[in-house]
């Protein structure tokens, strides 16, 4: 699977996403969005709290899904 790393910028911060050549598809990374959206100081917990809470709610759209390597500010592939 050839994957291709790109930083998009929206109001001036920084959005890390993914090209997927195969399944010609974009991942962009939710926690990067909710960071800029909620201007949180820990998107991270933010984003686990908030699955919880819809999860707890019975709300269905958030998913199952493996995190993607994805480039971190230290330039390394991260989770």
């Amino acid at each position: 699977m050839k994957q291709q790393n790109a930083v998009q910028l929206f109001e001036d911060k920084k959005v890390r996403t993914l090209w997927d050549e195969e399944q010609e598809k974009w991942y962009i990374s939710i926690v990067d969005v909710v960071s800029i959206l909620t201007q949180s100081l820990d998107a991270n917990a933010y984003w686990r709290k908030l699955k919880q809470r819809l999860k707890e709610e019975g709300n269905e759209t958030v998913t199952n899904c493996h995190g993607l390597k994805m480039l971190a500010p230290n330039g390394k592939m991260r989770m």
